[in-house]
């Protein structure tokens, strides 16, 4: 078989992640790069030994012949690439969240089951080594049924330092939309990807306005989700609040034979405790993470799904992150009106 022809459209961090991870793989070209920052173009090229590089990325899908794109820029463009790709017939692997706005993701979703490719977003929290375990550990039953999950993830003053992040127009949203985004993802996928049936939010920019001129999104919200099997969420996010200064993100869990808690502080896992009682007594224990995974299995599981052919593209369609998206514009709809919104 020919090797799979990849571009990739971003050349930050997250497009630095997609490089690396198609490098690994054997049978994959990275054939083309766009981006804007020229030295950095240019150092990547001559890292990964790339053929064409633009500065358009619409003259990449016109000029390079491709099997697949990976995105990686500011969400706002999310869904123009992918949808141009899309009909190109490209496959198409996008970081999160989906798109901006609820409607962008649902085109993109659109186009790729007429087009008939695979649409995938980059959540690469859930393959943490310690977020499998957890996911091992409940799957086992060792917790009984989950009715209580809290999880968040909180920053203090980091605010992210590319301006497009601090306005809603490019960025679609804030903490919640950027860091929440991952915090939903795993705990619904560690729950068993139940649905959800309301939810209630509130957000807050009382310090985001004060650092930076024309900030328009939140730097702190809070959720309460309610799932259809009556099982119930809490999720908070910042990128900005006074407290521990770290980078922290959690979950805690309540079942009905036992519970856990994880927690990650600056990537670290600190505590991971399963809490368990035996004749009596507790019987609680310090689990142990499996082996990390992040951008690079992502990467690795996008090619392998392309190489299953179109019996399994369709399994992977962007409905996923369409399902996430949908949440969080649930959550803002919540926070501006005051009110619960149902989803189901």
């Amino acid at each position: 078989m020919s090797a799979l022809r990849v571009g990739v459209v971003g050349v930050g961090w997250a497009g630095q992640q997609h490089l690396k991870g198609y490098a690994a793989l054997p049978g994959v070209d990275i054939v083309a790069l766009a981006g804007m920052e020229t030295d950095r173009v240019a150092d990547l090229q001559k890292e990964y030994g790339i053929a064409a590089t633009f500065d358009r990325w619409e003259d990449m899908l016109d000029a390079v012949e491709l099997d697949a794109v990976s995105i990686a820029t500011p969400t706002f463009l999310h869904a123009p690439i992918a949808i141009a790709a899309l009909e190109r017939g490209l496959h198409v692997l996008t970081e999160k969240p989906i798109a901006a706005g609820l409607a962008d993701a649902r085109a993109m979703v659109e186009q790729a089951r007429v087009s008939g490719r695979v649409l995938q977003v980059v959540f690469n929290h859930r393959l943490r080594g310690d977020i499998s375990e957890l996911g091992r550990i409940i799957e086992s039953g060792e917790l009984g049924t989950p009715y209580i999950a809290k999880a968040g993830w909180l920053r203090r003053a980091r605010i992210p330092g590319s301006s497009w992040f601090a306005q809603k127009a490019q960025a679609g949203g804030g903490p919640l939309l950027d860091l929440g985004v991952h915090v939903i993802d795993y705990v619904l996928h560690l729950l068993g990807e139940p649905e959800v049936a309301t939810v209630s939010a509130s957000t807050y920019a009382e310090l985001g306005a004060q650092a930076i001129e024309g900030f328009d999104v939140e730097d702190i919200a809070i959720a309460f989700i309610r799932l259809t099997n009556g099982a119930t969420v809490t999720v908070e996010a910042s990128w900005d609040a006074y407290r521990a200064d770290n980078n922290e993100y959690w979950m805690t869990v309540y079942g009905t034979k036992g519970g856990a808690e994880l927690r990650v502080i600056d990537y670290e896992t600190t505590q991971f405790t399963v809490f368990r009682t035996k004749d009596g007594e507790n019987a609680d224990y310090q689990a142990t993470p499996s082996e990390n995974g992040g951008h690079d299995r992502v990467v690795r599981e996008f090619v392998e799904t392309i190489g299953r052919g179109a019996a399994e593209w369709a399994k992977h369609d962007g409905s996923l992150g369409l399902k996430r998206a949908e949440i969080i514009d649930a959550c803002y709809r919540s926070a501006e009106s005051g009110h619960e919104v149902a989803l189901s």
